[in-house]
């Protein structure tokens, strides 16, 4: 049995693209604090996977079997599970300020007034692999602290000076790098933009 989720990935998935920050933000998704996308998607395949289980009858039905084990803690016991199971640190998952964190941490403020209308998911990739959050080639050393946290989606509205994205760095070169790559992956509007759908279809 086999199900296929099609996703719009033409901007990042979440707000958090990095190693840690990323842990940070699925923390937060399984104690029902995460990012509104991000928590949709984890539902929707999540779903899917009841129902071809044959554990839940139908998508609304599973959605709120896996909204009451976010609310109920199971799902974030069972996340801790897996942690002990695989030899991980229990303490950074209960304590994630004990993450590794970013010697330089700057936030970056939208450069005009307007409509998020493109966010171009590659760029923001690209940056983050640059800062040292994945490799270039093999054998490439992961800095598991930098990364990007975006501030603002495809469909927002912003006003010029309002903060757009942070950047988490070694150091403030590295950081200046960034801002420019990253400023050249949004595209603006003057006129409102209607937020791509996160789910396109579900092929069965």
């Amino acid at each position: 049995k086999v199900r296929a989720v099609i996703s719009d990935l033409n901007q990042p998935l979440g707000c958090a693209v990095g190693n840690a920050l990323e842990l940070r933000e699925a923390l937060d998704t399984l104690q029902g604090h995460g990012p509104e996308d991000f928590h949709h998607h984890c539902l929707t395949i999540a779903g899917q996977m009841l129902l071809l289980a044959g554990r839940a009858e139908d998508r609304d039905e599973a959605t709120t079997l896996l909204q009451e084990l976010i609310d109920n803690g199971q799902a974030m016991s069972k996340f801790r599970e897996w942690i002990v199971a695989q030899g991980g640190d229990l303490d950074s998952v209960d304590h994630p300020d004990k993450l590794p964190a970013a010697r330089s941490v700057e936030e970056v403020s939208a450069p005009q007034s307007g409509f998020v209308a493109e966010i171009d998911a590659q760029e923001v990739g690209l940056t983050s692999m640059l800062l040292g959050g994945g490799r270039a080639k093999k054998g490439d050393q992961i800095d598991h602290s930098v990364g990007v946290v975006l501030h603002a989606k495809v469909g927002d509205e912003l006003e010029q000076g309002q903060p757009l994205f942070t950047i988490h760095a070694k150091d403030s070169a590295m950081a200046d790098g960034a801002r420019q790559r990253l400023l050249g992956a949004y595209t603006w509007s003057e006129d409102p933009v209607e937020a791509p759908p996160l789910i396109h279809q579900i092929v069965s």
